[in-house]
């Protein structure tokens, strides 16, 4: 059984599991309950999360300020979002994202705009995450009668993006698509801009960039290997390692960080394919 301490809005309350402070949400989980009422688990049918990370210790107390309705969405949004991505979300998405859309329709109404200076990367880049942003603009247009600029639907997709992360506090989704977009650029005007777009390796390629940022940001990139193939690609395929050695001197001249030749060898790989495929 677990204990309510506190109801937050009607779809969000504090509860006790073994000792230990819980959030739970789910629709009306919270409607009419008192503290110290009981609730069984087959009544919850959402999410649980412990109130150990300080990004939702402070978002407690502005959740009385965002209607119930808005964290209905939210959960809405994020399930449909695990499954086109296939995995699941870093828990803070659900107080992150229901924050933002509160304050996107609040500016919205009194005619803020803000500008998404990355619209067009993560359109292009990261296509799954932008249709789950029109998904959300959809459903608050239906239940809200509020209709978001496109923009918003990529800032949705931030959300989306960092909390992919582990830890989605020291990740951030505009900075990974404009380093996503910044390798593509390089990649196209040093090869040509006739990339078939739709090949097969084209869409690895994406993906392994897109993986490339992530460890990038991360601090976990791959190490030199003893056995490393960069000298026999070196030989073999000299410009596709030239092309990845933009992209090295690009990330060193901007975020002064080297890359180590394994990550150049593998982004190598993948621009020969690309090379091969020239439209």
């Amino acid at each position: 059984m677990l204990t309510i301490t506190k109801t937050l809005n009607s779809s969000v309350v504090l509860v006790e599991q073994n000792g230990q402070p819980m959030i739970v949400l789910g629709k009306g989980i919270g409607y009419g309950k008192k503290p110290g009422t009981r609730i069984r688990y087959d009544d919850v049918s959402q999410v649980f999360m412990p109130v150990d990370n300080l990004y939702i210790r402070q978002m407690l107390d502005s959740i009385d300020s965002i209607p119930a309705r808005y964290f209905e969405l939210t959960q809405e949004i994020v399930s449909h979002a695990e499954q086109k991505i296939g995995q699941s979300l870093n828990h803070t998405i659900y107080f992150a994202l229901t924050d933002h859309l509160h304050f996107a329709v609040e500016r919205f109404q009194n005619d803020i705009t803000l500008t998404n200076r990355v619209l067009w990367e993560i359109k292009t880049f990261y296509r799954t995450e932008f249709e789950i942003g029109e998904f959300a603009l959809a459903l608050l247009e239906e239940h809200l009668g509020v209709l978001l600029p496109e923009q918003e639907a990529a800032n949705v997709a931030f959300h989306l993006i960092n909390a992919q992360s582990s830890d989605s506090n020291e990740t951030d989704g505009a900075k990974y698509a404009h380093l996503v977009g910044k390798i593509i650029n390089i990649v196209r005007y040093t090869i040509g801009n006739d990339i078939a777009t739709d090949d097969i390796h084209y869409t690895r390629f994406i993906t392994h960039v897109k993986f490339f940022v992530a460890r990038f940001f991360s601090g976990k990139m791959l190490p030199d290997d003893e056995d490393s193939l960069f000298e026999h690609f070196q030989r073999k395929y000299p410009k596709a390692i030239s092309c990845a050695q933009k992209i090295r001197t690009y990330i060193r001249e901007t975020y002064q960080q080297e890359i180590s030749d394994e990550e150049i060898t593998y982004l190598a790989v993948h621009i020969y394919r690309l090379l091969q495929t020239e439209t």
